[in-house]
C-alpha cells in the first residue's frame, strides 16, 4: 500500500513538473516568435509640379528608392502602398504586411486623396490592430513623423516654421531615451556615443515641432520625446519620439540618406559612423516588424505586390534630391508600366 502511495506521489510530481515545463515551453515559443520573412509597406506620395517638369510622364505618385533599400538592407522586403484608395484597400493590405513606413518628401497635408489622407487611414487601422493584439509597427521619417503626430490629434497642426535644411548634427538625447525607451535603451554604448557626439543625422525640413507645443496639445499623454535638436537659428525642435503603448516611432532626420542617397548639390554624411547609425535604425525597425505574424494568402499574391514589379529611375543628375525614384501611374494596380530614362525623357515600357 505504501509502495502504491509513493508511486502515486512520484507520478504526480513528475506529471506536474512535465506540465509546467510544457507550459513554460509554449510560453517561450510565443515570446520568441520571429518572422524571418518580414514584408513592409512603404507609402507613396503624390508627385510635385517640379517632379512632373523634370521627369515628364504619366506618373502620379512615387517612392524614393532609398526608403525601399533602407528596409531591404535590414532583411525585409517592401511593397508600395498606393495613395487615393478606399479604406478597404488599406485594411486588406495591412492584414498581409508586417509594418508600415511613412517616408519623407514634399507635399501638403490638405491634398485630397494624397499622402496625408492615406496616412490618416493607415494610422487609424494600425491603432485598431494594436488595440486588438496585433503587433503592427509604424515608422515615420521627417514628413512621415510630422504626419503621425498630425493625424494622432485628428489633423491638429503642430508644426512651426524653422530652418534645418541640410543640417548634419548629433542628437541631444533625453535621459529617458537611454534608460527607458524601446528605440534607444538597448543600443550599444558605441551607437549612443556616436549619436550624441558625431554629426551623423541628416536634417532637411522647414517645419518643426517644439516641446512646448507638444505638451500644450497633449501629445505627452501618449508619446515620449526621446531627443531634441536646434536649427541653424538656435530654434529647438523635437527630433525623435515613440508611442507609449504602440510600436510607433517618429524621427525628424533621415537615416536612409546616409547609406543610399548621393547628392550633386547636397552633402550627405557617409562616414563609417554615419553608416553604422543608419543601419542601427533600419535594423531596429525591421526587428519590430519581425514580431508581426501577418502574411499574404499565397505566394503569387505576395510576389505580385512587391516593389520588384516596378523599375527605379535614376534621378540623381541634379534634377532631384533623390538618387533613384520609383514612379507609379494613375492606376498602379493595372498592368505594370515600368519607367526608364532615355534621351532625357521618361518612356513607358509594358
Amino acid at each position: 500500500m505504501y509502495l502504491r502511495l509513493i508511486i502515486a506521489v512520484l507520478f504526480s510530481v513528475w506529471w506536474s513538473t512535465s506540465e509546467c515545463k510544457s507550459v513554460v515551453k509554449r510560453a517561450e515559443v510565443v515570446e520568441s516568435f520571429q518572422n524571418n520573412e518580414p514584408i513592409i509597406g512603404v507609402l507613396s506620395l503624390e508627385v510635385s509640379p517640379a517632379i512632373k517638369r523634370n521627369f515628364p510622364g504619366d506618373q502620379e505618385s512615387y517612392i524614393a528608392a532609398s526608403y525601399i533599400k533602407f528596409v531591404e538592407g535590414a532583411g525585409a522586403r517592401a511593397v508600395p502602398i498606393w495613395i487615393g484608395k478606399e479604406r478597404e484597400y488599406y485594411e486588406n493590405l495591412m492584414n498581409k504586411i508586417n509594418g508600415v513606413l511613412l517616408p519623407g518628401g514634399a507635399t501638403w497635408f490638405n491634398e485630397t486623396g494624397g499622402y496625408a489622407d492615406a496616412g490618416r487611414i493607415i494610422y487609424d487601422i494600425a491603432v485598431d490592430m494594436n488595440k486588438n493584439g496585433v503587433y503592427m509597427p509604424v515608422w515615420g521619417t521627417c514628413l512621415g513623423f510630422e504626419l503621425m503626430l498630425y493625424v494622432d490629434k485628428n489633423n491638429q497642426e503642430h508644426r512651426e516654421s524653422c530652418s534645418s535644411q541640410g543640417q548634419i548634427i548629433p542628437l541631444e538625447l533625453k535621459k529617458v531615451a537611454r534608460t527607458d525607451s524601446k528605440l534607444f535603451s538597448n543600443a550599444s554604448s558605441d551607437v549612443l556615443s556616436i549619436l550624441s557626439t558625431k554629426n551623423v543625422t541628416y536634417n532637411w525640413h522647414m517645419f518643426c515641432t517644439t516641446e512646448k507645443t507638444f505638451r500644450k496639445l497633449g501629445y505627452d499623454r501618449d508619446w515620449t520625446v526621446l531627443s531634441t535638436n536646434k536649427d541653424y537659428n538656435g530654434f529647438e525642435f523635437i527630433s525623435s519620439v515613440e508611442h507609449k503603448r504602440y510600436p510607433f516611432y517618429g524621427i525628424q532626420f533621415h537615416p536612409e540618406k546616409n547609406i543610399y542617397e548621393w547628392g550633386v548639390s547636397r552633402v550627405y554624411p557617409h562616414s563609417p559612423e554615419a553608416i553604422l547609425i543608419s543601419q542601427y535604425f533600419a535594423d531596429f525597425f525591421v526587428s519590430e516588424c519581425r514580431k508581426n505574424p501577418n502574411k499574404f494568402g499565397n505566394e503569387t499574391e505576395m510576389m505580385d505586390s512587391l516593389i520588384q514589379n516596378y523599375s527605379p529611375t535614376f534621378t540623381g543628375k541634379g534634377k532631384s534630391s533623390f538618387y533613384q525614384m520609383y514612379f507609379f501611374p494613375m492606376n498602379p494596380e493595372e498592368p505594370v508600366k515600368l519607367f526608364t530614362k532615355q534621351s532625357g525623357l521618361l518612356t513607358n515600357l509594358v
